[in-house]
């Protein structure tokens, strides 16, 4: 398990927001951070820690990226033409760990990263178990066939407090999806709200 897995209560309760929109959440019974002194942390943010904490939401949402993995794919969303927190966004949401979760085959994004890495997934009728594969419009991403009747995938597909995104076109009969669109940051259902551009300014000063 990895620190940030271990640790994905804390940091709901540091951001003092649910991220991941669960149930569970101890930003459900208190908004503080953790700790005996979590009450003392409310202390107005400069524009630097407001940036920071944007972007620690952001890349937290997403599960176990590094920052290393993050700062690469800002960069490549910098180097695209128009908006980059746009692209920032749509650069996200296409990495296959991203695109399981947000297609309700797993019930966290954590999972969804395991569930890639054990080749439980097929683009295209191959299997992938890298969960930053990139996934392009109009691939076919499906569970494979020996898979389909584990418990995570049933929980997931029941569980009613997330909704698919109308960009995913989602079959749960057959538990294959496909991507319609390259999701812009109003189509992506975040359980909070996310400031990419606060993400460009705090890289454009670091």
């Amino acid at each position: 398990m990895t620190k940030r897995t271990a640790a994905k209560y804390k940091i709901d309760r540091r951001m003092g927001e649910n991220i991941w929109g669960r149930p569970k959440s101890p930003v459900n019974r208190r908004e503080f951070g953790p700790g005996q002194h979590g009450l003392r942390r409310k202390g107005k943010l400069s524009d630097f820690g407001i940036q920071l904490r944007a972007k620690q939401k952001l890349k937290g949402h997403y599960g176990d990226l590094t920052e290393r993995q993050f700062r690469r794919i800002f960069t490549e969303a910098e180097r695209m033409k128009g908006d980059t927190g746009e692209n920032l966004i749509g650069l996200l949401e296409r990495r296959l760990d991203a695109f399981v979760y947000r297609a309700k085959f797993v019930p966290t994004i954590f999972s969804a990263r395991q569930f890639v890495n054990h080749g439980h997934v097929r683009v295209n009728g191959r299997r992938v178990n890298i969960p930053s594969f990139r996934v392009k419009v109009g691939d076919e991403i499906e569970v494979r066939e020996r898979s389909r009747q584990m418990t995570l995938i049933l929980e997931a597909i029941g569980a009613p407090e997330r909704d698919i995104p109308d960009y995913l076109s989602v079959d749960h009969s057959s538990l294959k999806a496909e991507m319609t669109r390259v999701p812009r940051l109003d189509d992506v259902p975040y359980p909070v709200m996310m400031e990419p551009n606060l993400v460009v300014e705090f890289y454009a000063k670091n």
